[in-house]
């Protein structure tokens, strides 16, 4: 197995998660916090063990908790075990969301962009991995630049080439998509995403992840130093996904196992005590 390029030490401040080992202030976890506690650690030692596999630092692989669905008083317990970037797929379930947690809290859309939500998108998330076309690529730029904003953005590719999946997937689509976005001057294009096959062996999807690390590699001259991140890999081959060099891995299922619906609703959603006020 090809060993992925190694990337440039990430800056603490950087750090999208982190694991508390005990609860804080001495405050008991509730059920449904302890259960999140044991899936996070789980999932914690699976991404370093894909680390030593692959030879690649813990600090290059950031986890990215798909919240789709999730109640504000989950995310909440998540925000108490030190989570702090959130997954979305669909704009008007996120909005009451940010409105009502910490604004420490970096936000990630995730799900399909249509034209006619590129203005509310970028106002409210810092992080978009959804940008599958040069018309929505040079949309997103213009009102960037009225917003006065500066999004990272990741542009969307259909390695696998189903039809079911959004991304760009024809050579002369991907080529129009790149030189939009090297021509965008309100957007920070920081590299690609792809929602690999679903399958039943993760080694299946191998290949895909591979196949967008090598296209990152080769468009890195075009777009620069900061052109590092691969966001792919879900709760069942994110593993793989880190051996193949993924940065963002998107996991939600794995870390919501063994909370159920009535356990999620009952979650608070008030703040907890000290605590300011595609996928997965």
């Amino acid at each position: 197995m090809r060993r992925p390029q190694r990337l440039p030490r990430r800056p603490r401040s950087g750090r999208a998660w982190r694991f508390q080992r005990s609860p804080r202030n001495g405050i008991e976890l509730s059920d449904h916090a302890a259960i999140l506690k044991r899936n996070l650690d789980a999932v914690a030692t699976r991404i370093a063990a894909a680390c030593q596999r692959a030879n690649r630092r813990q600090a290059e692989v950031r986890l990215l908790t798909v919240t789709k669905t999730r109640p504000p008083g989950i995310l909440r317990d998540l925000i108490s075990l030190g989570v702090r970037a959130f997954g979305e797929n669909r704009i008007q379930e996120a909005e009451p969301k940010i409105a009502e947690l910490p604004e420490t809290v970096e936000w990630h859309l995730i799900g399909h962009l249509q034209s006619n939500k590129v203005r509310r998108a970028i106002a409210l998330f810092p992080w978009i991995h959804s940008l599958d076309s040069a018309e929505l690529v040079e949309r997103a730029d213009r009102i960037a630049a009225e917003l006065g904003r500066r999004p990272n953005v990741l542009l969307e590719l259909n390695v696998s080439g189903e039809a079911s999946k959004h991304g760009a997937h024809a050579p002369e689509d991907q080529e129009a998509l790149f030189q939009a976005a090297t021509r965008a001057k309100h957007l920070s294009v920081v590299g690609l995403m792809t929602m690999a096959p679903l399958t039943a062996d993760p080694e299946q999807v191998r290949p895909c992840f591979r196949r967008l690390r090598e296209l990152r590699d080769a468009l890195a001259p075009r777009f620069g130093e900061g052109f590092r991140e691969l966001s792919m890999g879900m709760s069942g081959d994110y593993e793989i996904a880190i051996e193949e060099g993924a940065t963002w891995v998107r996991v939600g299922s794995a870390l919501f196992e063994g909370i159920t619906e009535t356990m999620a609703n009952a979650a608070p959603s008030a703040p907890a005590a000290g605590e300011p006020g595609k996928d997965g």
